[in-house]
């Protein structure tokens, strides 16, 4: 029963999506903010970008406090006015039913799909849209607020050089951003998400270092493409540089690219976790049998395939002294000894050998199995 429910054990594949001009056409702050305090979306954007540049100073930071500046005397910037603002962000063609069926499609396979957001834009925000309570966990920058609920400083601030810590913790399944175990080592069979079981859709050069983890490690990293404007020269040069797998018009309808795709790498996790699993198993059983064993029984298993794989008259000699310092011989290692006797030239044609003969003789002592028989005839 136990072997049963091992091999039905739900996978799980995590789908780990960037949010501007992945999930939603545009900028989120563009979509409501930036209007409400009174900028122009390129006036803001070209004020936060000199902020940065001039100061030496995060891109991600720079617009948080700009957001956190302007909204002064016009906004009370709290929680609450950010999720207003998100739940105002348009979303893709497809994207508000994109996630259930998705994980429907997961069920029939025996996958648990797990979403993700790993974002440079704003957890609040994100948090207010239609599709919050789709995702296992929100990775974006965020505010901390004080006890009267006004953000005051940053929070957690994400950007293209940190997202990949993101993907470890979702690989080990330390979720939670100060959970300092996400160094630990952990074997590669414990692996809460293996890379090969992650998917990363993304659109721009900042989702590059996810890209290139996930495609390397064996897993899917898929650009997404404006399906309206049809610009593919982002996604062309992700491709020619092997940041990606796919690309795709950003279209999550129902028998979109994107749908099938998906779908088809949901097929392929479930036939290649059949093989994963086998590997697997025949590590811990490997494992299993080393540990049962002492090292002077792994010594002496070494030395048998040793001389089961000799190839030279001297080595044999060599290998059979070895042997010969060592007794106790289980049933399992004298009958391969004996067979090793008779299907390796390299020993069978030497067994007349004085050391050989004596090893040899020890090992068939009173044995009248056929093979021993067959050893005591060429040695006698």
């Amino acid at each position: 029963m136990e072997k049963k429910n091992k091999e039905i054990k739900k996978i799980i594949l995590a789908i780990c999506y960037d949010f501007d001009k992945t999930l939603s056409p545009d900028d989120m702050q563009a979509q409501g903010y930036i209007q409400s305090v009174g900028d122009a979306v390129k006036d803001f954007w070209t004020e936060s970008n000199g902020l940065a540049q001039d100061n030496e100073m995060d891109q991600n930071l720079a617009y948080m406090y700009l957001m956190l500046k302007k909204s002064r005397g016009k906004n009370l910037f709290t929680r609450e006015t950010l999720k207003t603002a998100g739940s105002k962000v348009t979303l893709f063609n497809g994207v508000d039913t994109w996630f259930d069926r998705i994980n429907q499609y997961g069920i029939e396979h025996n996958i648990l799909i797990e979403h993700y957001i790993i974002s440079s834009g704003l957890k609040e925000m994100i948090e207010g849209t239609s599709v919050a309570n789709k995702f296992k966990k929100i990775y974006a920058s965020s505010f901390y607020f004080d006890d009267t609920g006004v953000a005051v400083w940053p929070a957690q601030v994400v950007n293209y050089t940190n997202k990949t810590q993101f993907l470890f913790r979702i690989k080990k399944g330390f979720l939670d951003v100060n959970d300092q175990q996400v160094n630990t080592y952990i074997e590669p069979s414990k692996f809460r998400v293996p890379f090969r079981n992650m998917v990363y859709i993304g659109d721009s050069d900042t989702d590059i270092p996810c890209m290139k983890l996930v495609n390397t490690n064996g897993g899917y990293s898929i650009g997404v493409y404006n399906s309206e404007t049809k610009d593919k020269s982002k996604v062309f040069k992700m491709l020619n540089e092997n940041r990606i797998k796919y690309f795709v018009p950003s279209d999550y309808s129902e028998n979109s690219e994107l749908d099938n795709l998906l779908k088809h790498i949901i097929d392929r996790t479930q036939t290649n976790e059949v093989l994963e699993n086998k590997y697997y198993n025949c590590i811990e059983e490997k494992e299993q049998e080393i540990h049962q064993k002492s090292e002077e029984e792994r010594e002496k298993d070494d030395l048998i395939n040793q001389l089961e794989s000799s190839s030279s008259f001297m080595n044999t000699h060599k290998i059979i002294k070895l042997l010969e310092s060592r007794n106790n011989w289980s049933k399992m290692q004298k009958d391969k000894l004996m067979n090793i006797a008779l299907t390796n030239n390299q020993v069978r044609y030497i067994l007349t050998d004085d050391d050989v003969k004596a090893f040899f003789t020890i090992i068939i002592d009173k044995d009248n199995c056929k093979i021993a028989k067959e050893i005591r005839k060429e040695i006698s």
